[in-house]
């Protein structure tokens, strides 16, 4: 387990919806924790945030203005940080489309700059969050986030003898995160009663914010650096989610936009020579790494998957039905849903 007491994290972009919920669950079970910093560069958030956590209440949590694209900021952020969860990106997809130096600059510059100024500090262990559209990307945002998921992995081969240790965290859609589907639904459903579906076919993973934040512990806790970290988790075709929210609405077929996927993709066919099966989760491992694999089997019970397996949304074996949706919103986006 993470020994967490009196040590300090610092979460990059930890006024999002997972950084917020890191937050709530390092403050409400670690509460031994020397310090928390909440760095990202929106103030309106940041100020939101801490009417929420007072630092009369909270006196371990920090707020921290920055950019992940100023190195030296993020260099002075990082001193007498121990763990570093890295959370700040561009995440919309067709934003990055039409934006795409700027997705660049945060996504990969960003990367960069957060691996270089914890290998400047005294930081141990460092969790970066990456996203099934990383996996065999055909958009920007995606082809940004393989490249930041490589920084930080090949970040374990250039530390000399300095003891950090750099994983990664892949997972699927977050239940309820900020401009995710069913929250744009719900949203939909009350201003015009009409579900926009973009393509009949289309399947996504789901994993809750607690789900979320459980992997990104884990991580911290048990990586031994390198490893890129995929959770078993179900799917939901994204018919199933609207007639979860309004059977009653209407259900146009608008089309896929630009850089969309009908089916996402978190461990390819190429993948799976280095990925392994530790039970709860699959984790890819590095080509190189400064540890011995067999120890790491032993260590973990790891078993190696089969040539050529591969973790799709369209061909998963676990799946969401419209009953189960509908308890999932009520438990993770909005207590007070109805049909």
């Amino acid at each position: 387990m993470l020994d967490i007491k009196g040590k300090s994290i610092l979460i990059t972009g930890g006024t999002g919806s997972l950084g917020k919920a890191l937050t709530k669950h390092i403050l409400n079970n670690f509460p031994e924790i020397k310090k928390l910093v909440i760095f990202s560069r929106d103030e309106q958030k940041q100020f939101q945030m801490a009417q929420e956590y007072p630092i009369s209440k909270y006196p371990q949590i920090r707020f921290f203005i920055g950019d992940v694209r100023d190195k030296e900021r993020l260099v002075r952020a990082f001193q007498q940080i121990d763990y570093v969860i890295h959370a700040a990106a561009m995440k919309h997809v067709h934003i990055a489309e039409y934006n795409p130096d700027e997705c660049i600059k945060t996504n990969i510059g960003g990367a960069e700059n957060v691996v270089e100024a914890c290998l400047q500090t005294k930081v141990q262990r460092v969790v970066a969050l990456s996203t099934d559209k990383a996996c065999a990307p055909i958009n920007l945002y995606g082809a940004t986030k393989l490249t930041s998921d490589k920084l930080f992995i090949a970040a374990n081969n250039i530390k000399g003898d300095n003891p950090i240790r750099f994983s990664v965290v892949r997972y699927g859609n977050v239940m309820g995160s900020n401009g995710s589907v069913i929250p744009f639904f719900i949203k939909k459903k009350k201003n015009d009663n009409v579900l926009p579906i973009t393509d009949p076919k289309m399947t996504r993973f789901n994993i809750s914010l607690e789900g979320g934040v459980e992997m990104v512990m884990h991580a911290l806790a048990y990586a031994w650096g390198g490893e890129l970290f995929v959770p078993k988790i179900p799917s939901y075709r994204i018919t199933d989610v609207a007639e979860a929210i309004g059977p009653d609405c209407e259900k146009p077929i608008v089309g896929i936009r630009p850089g969309e996927k009908v089916h996402e993709e978190m461990i390819t066919a190429s993948d799976s020579f280095y990925t392994y099966d530790l039970g709860k989760y699959y984790t890819i491992l590095p080509a190189t790494h400064q540890w011995n694999l067999d120890n790491f089997i032993n260590t973990f019970k790891a078993k190696k998957v089969s040539e050529g397996f591969s973790y799709n949304s369209g061909e998963n074996e676990d799946w969401e039905t419209v009953e189960t949706l509908r308890e999932l919103i009520k438990e993770h986006v909005d207590s007070n849903f109805v049909v």
